[in-house]
């Protein structure tokens, strides 16, 4: 008989398998150990690894930290199912004010359309159908030239809709002042003041946007921190971004006080109401889109901009056009003069009298 004697082997902890490192046990011999699994965003690929080492910025580690792969990308784009929802709702939108504007353009020598500064009704409804199609921007990837235009062109296009407005409700409450019994207000008058309002408050944002452009211009980055095992791809928009809404949430609240001071103006100047319920709307949207905006990441945040957006843009349409539309569309009769100047009705009171 042949005896094979094997040595005897003290040992207290078994192999450490790759994804871990071991971990000295305090007070015991040194084959006692304990084994630890890798941190986010380290491996180890060895058996009883001393420690683990971390991914390059672009990987990050599987499942059983055994090795390291490249990050998943998020980015909202035209090709996944949420880009494509939103992205057909914003073309779709922007053929909305398109045939308003179709529309008043035949009709633009009736009393409803001439009633209000056709001229402004024009540019605002231009202005709406390419605020409709901003998110087209926001949903193209990230560049360089990109960066710098898409938050520009939202803020400079939203702030001639809200201007538009604005000078609607202020060459109508001085009309009103200036025809009061007494009345000293001089009125500017011709067909041009009421734009050069608009273009000079939208000119402030347009000068607002260059020094943001010029002197802190958004950039596209690789952001690795916010989620983990992921780079989101996105535009670092700056200080510059925030500065831009202020000042479009100033004259935002500046147009809907004028309105709402306005809004019990007899006849023609009944526009101030419709104004005032878009304002309300408008703010509305935006005051919620910002915290939404800061506790979300990556395409949640984009897309909630972009709902805020589409959002505000529809609700500026549909407050300030539908009565209108109506009006040409379902009741032609009452596109008269008498009616809309409010003098058919003063003549009823009169009789009633």
């Amino acid at each position: 008989y042949v005896l094979f004697l094997q040595p005897p082997v003290s040992k207290c902890s078994e192999s450490c398998p790759p994804g871990f490192w071991k971990v000295q046990q305090q007070g015991k011999p040194h084959c006692c150990f304990d084994c630890i699994v890798c941190t986010a965003g380290e491996t180890s690929n060895q058996t009883d690894s001393l420690e683990c080492f971390s991914c390059p910025d672009d990987q990050w580690p599987n499942i059983a930290h055994d090795q390291c792969l490249p990050r998943e990308v998020e980015l909202l784009s035209f090709y996944d199912p949420l880009g494509i929802s939103l992205g057909t709702t914003s073309i779709i939108g922007s053929i909305l004010p398109a045939v308003v504007l179709f529309l008043f353009v035949r009709n633009r020598d009736t009393p409803l359309v001439k009633a209000n500064n056709r001229a402004l009704s024009f540019l605002l409804l231009a202005a709406l159908s390419f605020c409709f199609l901003c998110p087209l921007l926001l949903l193209l990837p990230p560049g360089k030239q990109t960066c710098l235009i898409r938050q520009a062109a939202f803020g400079v296009l939203f702030t001639l809709c809200v201007s538009c407005l604005l000078a609607k409700t202020l060459i109508v409450v001085l009309a009103f002042r200036a025809n009061q019994p007494g009345g000293c207000i001089k009125v500017p008058m011709g067909p041009s003041w009421p734009i050069l309002i608009a273009l000079f408050c939208t000119c402030l944002q347009l000068v607002l946007c260059i020094f943001w452009i010029n002197f802190d211009p958004p950039v596209p980055e690789h952001n690795i921190k916010s989620k983990l095992g992921m780079v989101i791809i996105q535009c670092n928009d700056g200080l510059g971004f925030w500065l831009m809404l202020c000042y479009l949430g100033f004259l935002s609240t500046i147009c809907f006080l004028v309105a709402f001071l306005a809004r019990k103006l007899p006849g023609a100047f009944n526009e101030a109401t419709h104004i005032t319920f878009s304002m309300l709307v408008f703010i509305i949207v935006w005051v919620s889109f910002v915290p939404a905006y800061l506790s979300t990441q990556g395409i949640m945040s984009l897309a909630t901009e972009i709902f805020a957006i589409l959002s505000s843009s529809a609700g500026l349409l549909f407050c300030i056009f539908s009565p209108k539309c109506y009006i040409i569309l379902v009741c032609p009769h009452r596109n008269t003069r008498a009616i809309v100047s409010g003098q058919q009705r003063r003549h009823q009171n009169t009789s009633l009298t």
